[in-house]
């Protein structure tokens, strides 16, 4: 036998770079409506192949096919296509308004508007969700004030956050959504506390938790699945593969399970991947998932397999680490185009109605803009009051606040 040479390190390496021609060829889709839909009480052990697959309900006719379709109304896909459309339409506003100097900071969501908007459709009042910085749709889809959205992006003093927070990192207790975290795997671990904290209050409340794919690589992702599979905890774990964390390619974070529904394998979980740019796939698996938890059968881990189309933030040049045209490529084309393909072939919907639907869209959110910066921007109006540091930080403020108030003359 010979003897061994030196050992040698493995480093994954993207399937292009900038100046390269865009290839998905890994990206291994199934045929609409072909993944089988199981039953809510299944067995993790008897559906370990839905890891593996891409459930799909849209083909590429825009037909709905297959055991996941036909949970919605026309009325109800309408409503969740205006959702994903003001979702984009604010991002669009917001992006202007930060190349304009009205804010520091800026994260779209182009490309991944279904996921959160269909998320938020399956949910119900009171559940909590721990998001990260790209899943405002569940506030849009919920009814949330775009004006009251816009003056924490603004930092005015209308702020509902007063000023405490970095632009998008909205909250909103009524509204299901918890305070955003920069560092956002730390979303995981609360999200899971909270829904076991639910279940010994014997609540009726769920919790979703979400991560990007890059952070499922922080060591709270797999703590949170620690606990969530141990407790049976009512929570349901979303996972945001948009192929990209910041310049990272999802390579790195993935490791070597294949893919990143397969990590909840190891724990137990019942894990299920599925097409996010497809709204009625998205709601069909969440409701899925969410019934699961309220039936006290323990957690769910769903893997969205999407694109962040645009660049991570205002701070990032996409073009320095992917093709420019890398976006045109992706195999599962723009969410907003393919619920209206779908709505157009059903006769409930027409290209007229949907540019009469986005002039309408636009002139609510410039309406709200103009609302929002009557409050002040960055560098002009209102801002919040230094005064807010100080409130709402104690139940009673204990005295040395109350002295560095007094100092401040605030």
């Amino acid at each position: 036998m010979s003897e061994p040479g030196p050992l040698s390190l493995h480093v994954p390496e993207p399937a292009v770079r900038p100046g390269g021609t865009p290839d998905f060829s890994n990206v291994k889709i199934p045929k609409a409506g072909a993944v089988p839909r199981p039953e809510i009480d299944a067995n993790p052990e008897d559906i370990r192949d839905l890891a593996f697959s891409i459930i799909r309900v849209l083909n590429r006719a825009g037909e709905a096919v297959g055991p996941w379709a036909g949970l919605l109304s026309d009325e109800e896909l309408i409503e969740g296509m205006r959702h994903m459309m003001t979702l984009r339409t604010f991002d669009a506003r917001m992006l202007i308004a930060q190349r304009q100097g009205k804010t520091s900071f800026y994260m779209q969501h182009l490309g991944e508007e279904a996921i959160s908007c269909a998320f938020r459709k399956a949910l119900s009042p009171g559940d909590m969700n721990f998001p990260t910085y790209r899943q405002a749709g569940l506030l849009i889809a919920d009814g949330y004030s775009m004006v009251d959205m816009m003056c924490q992006v603004y930092s005015n003093a209308r702020d509902p956050l007063k000023g405490r927070q970095l632009p998008v990192m909205y909250s909103s207790k009524p509204h299901g959504f918890f305070t955003i975290s920069g560092n956002l795997a730390t979303q995981y671990v609360q999200a899971v506390g909270w829904a076991m904290a639910s279940a010994i209050r014997n609540d009726t409340k769920i919790a979703a938790a979400w991560i990007g794919d890059g952070s499922t690589a922080e060591s709270d992702f797999h703590a949170a699945l620690v606990f969530a599979s141990t407790y049976k905890a009512p929570v349901v774990l979303n996972i945001v593969n948009n192929q990209w964390a910041i310049s990272t390619f999802q390579g790195i974070a993935r490791g070597g399970a294949g893919t990143f529904a397969a990590r909840g394998l190891g724990f137990g979980i019942p894990s299920l991947r599925v097409d996010g740019n497809d709204y009625l796939a998205v709601y069909a698996v969440a409701k899925w998932a969410i019934e699961r938890a309220r039936r006290n059968l323990g957690p769910t881990l769903i893997e969205y397999v999407t694109y962040r189309v645009g660049a991570h933030s205002t701070s990032d040049d996409p073009s320095a680490y992917r093709p420019k045209t890398e976006s045109d490529a992706w195999p599962l084309g723009d969410p907003i185009e393919r619920l209206k393909n779908h709505l157009i072939l059903r006769g409930a919907w027409s290209e007229e109605r949907h540019k009469q639907a986005e002039a309408e869209i636009l002139d609510s959110v410039i309406a709200a803009q103009k609302e929002a910066e009557s409050y002040g921007t960055l560098h002009a109006g209102g801002k919040p009051s230094a005064r807010d540091m100080f409130e709402g930080v104690y139940a009673e403020m204990p005295p040395h606040l109350r002295r560095q108030r007094q100092q401040a003359g605030v």
